[in-house]
C-alpha cells in the first residue's frame, strides 16, 4: 500500500512559469487562413499553435542548418536499419557520438548531462518521435519511442549508454528494449532536472 503512495511524475520541458506579453504581426491572409485551418484540425487556438511552431524553432529549427542537419524520410531509416549489424552500429556511433558534444555545446553553450539530455529531448521532439521522462523516487526513466525496428532500438541504447557512461561511469544503467521502444533508468535523485543547468 505504501509503495502505491510514491506516485511516479513526469518530468515536464519547462518547469517555470514563463512572463508573457503580447505582439502583434502583419501576415499574408493565406498564411493566416493555414493557420486557422491547422489549429481547428488539431482542436487548439491558433495563439498554442503558433507559440508551439517558434518554440520549435527556437529550440530547434534555427539551429539545424548550422549543424548540418537534413531531414530524411522515415521509410529510409527503417529500411537502412534492417541492413546494420553490430559493426556498423558501433560505427554510426563512434561518428555521432563526437558530434552531439559539439551540437549541445553550440546548442546550449556547455556541455554536461543536463544540457545534453535536454537536446537529445530537443532533437526527438524536432525529428517527430515521441520521449518522456518520468521520475519515481531518485530513478529517472527516459522513454523514447522511434517505431524504427530493432536495429535501431540496439543503436538508441547503446549511444545512450555511451552518453550516460561519459558523465556517471559508476551507475548502474538499466535498459528496456523492443522493436519500437528504448527506456534508459538511472538513479539520479528525485532533485535531477535537466532543465535547471542555467540557474
Amino acid at each position: 500500500m505504501k509503495e502505491n503512495l510514491v506516485a511516479s511524475k513526469r518530468q515536464t520541458h519547462s518547469t517555470k512559469k514563463e512572463t508573457t506579453r503580447s505582439i502583434t504581426y502583419r501576415l499574408p491572409e493565406k498564411l493566416v487562413n493555414e493557420l486557422e485551418t491547422e489549429a481547428t484540425q488539431k482542436g487548439i487556438s491558433q495563439n498554442v499553435l503558433v507559440r508551439q511552431i517558434l518554440d520549435k524553432y527556437v529550440q530547434w529549427d534555427r539551429f539545424s542548418n548550422k549543424l548540418g542537419m537534413i531531414p530524411v524520410p522515415k521509410g529510409i531509416l527503417e529500411s537502412l536499419g534492417g541492413e546494420l549489424d553490430g559493426r556498423d552500429i558501433d560505427e554510426i556511433i563512434n561518428i555521432v557520438f563526437p558530434m552531439i558534444k559539439d551540437s549541445v555545446m553550440f546548442v546550449k553553450g556547455g556541455y554536461d548531462l543536463k544540457r545534453c539530455i535536454e537536446t537529445l529531448e530537443d532533437y526527438i521532439r524536432a525529428s517527430g518521435m515521441n520521449s518522456d521522462h518520468r521520475v519515481e523516487g531518485d530513478v529517472h526513466s527516459f522513454v523514447i519511442q522511434h517505431d524504427l525496428g530493432m536495429k535501431w532500438s540496439v543503436f538508441t541504447e547503446q549511444l545512450l549508454s555511451q552518453v550516460f557512461r561519459s558523465f556517471l561511469p559508476d551507475k548502474d544503467l538499466k535498459f528496456q528494449t523492443t522493436d519500437s521502444t528504448v527506456i534508459l533508468s538511472v538513479a539520479l535523485g528525485s532533485d535531477f532536472d535537466e532543465h535547471d543547468y542555467q540557474n
